[in-house]
């Protein structure tokens, strides 16, 4: 029995290695992390995940990370804007996010995931 209890709990967190959340946030010089990109992160994950992979590897949507989203963005407020409004199969968050969750989530992926 305790077999099989020991082999059901390792799997258990097995899995919940593999059910990552996005990238974390980086530590400033005062040992603390960006709340803008704090923010960002918990926006990304719950918004944008999904599509775009846990680490902006892509998926159902294109990639955004490996500097991909800065190519195709060079213009920050450009991103902020697709982001808002939505183009091709990517929904407007406008009605859904706050300006200040969409230049999070927008500065996490250019900064964190790039």
């Amino acid at each position: 029995m305790y077999r099989i209890v020991s082999g059901l709990l390792a799997v258990g967190l097995m899995l919940g290695a593999c059910a990552s959340e996005p990238p974390e946030v980086p530590l400033g010089p005062d040992g603390l992390p960006d709340l803008v990109l704090a923010t960002g992160r918990g926006v990304y994950g719950e918004h944008c995940a999904s599509c775009h992979g846990r680490s902006g590897g892509g998926g159902q949507g294109p990639q955004l990370n490996a500097g991909v989203v800065i190519a195709n963005y060079p213009n920050i407020s450009d991103q902020v804007a697709v982001i808002a409004d939505g183009s091709g199969s990517m929904p407007s968050f406008a009605k859904r996010l706050s300006q200040a969750d969409l230049e999070a989530v927008t500065r996490y992926t250019r900064e964190v995931l790039s």
